[in-house]
């Protein structure tokens, strides 16, 4: 089987900390498989660390209130080209991300609030055709 990650799943300092969201057990359970990872935020051309970003009335902007929304679309049209070219058969991403998001993300407050909804990249995925699931749910 090939499935794509977000980066961060698999160890990839590329969250916005600078850190990551090593989760050994998705590793494991995709140790056999050929796995692709990819960080929108990376892609859309994004520093790491960064500032935080939530979405607000459809828009990407960052804590200090600067639009990122252009760096985040651009990220996930990359990971969309990705997944086009290597045509996964599962893509997991990370929960309550602006960007990967499957379930649920944050509502643009900045104070830890979650609201139901996708982040840009998994909803383009989705969109698309891909079968788009959440970290938490493997």
């Amino acid at each position: 089987m090939k499935v794509m990650m977000s980066a961060c799943l698999a160890g990839e300092n590329c969250k916005y900390s600078g850190g990551n969201n090593l989760n050994e057990r998705i590793l494991r359970r995709f140790s056999e498989d050929e796995i692709i990872c990819v960080c929108p935020e990376v892609l859309g051309g994004l520093p790491t660390p960064r500032v935080p970003s939530e979405i607000r009335d459809g828009k990407v902007v960052n804590r200090e209130g600067k639009s990122v929304d252009r760096e985040f679309r651009l990220g996930a049209q990359k990971v969309l080209e990705i997944a086009q070219r290597e045509q996964p058969d599962l893509i997991v991403l990370m929960s309550r991300s602006p960007s990967c998001g499957v379930k649920e993300r944050y509502d643009g407050t900045f104070t830890g609030k979650r609201v139901p909804g996708m982040g840009v990249t998994s909803q383009l995925l989705s969109e698309h055709g891909f079968r788009v699931v959440d970290a938490e749910d493997v």
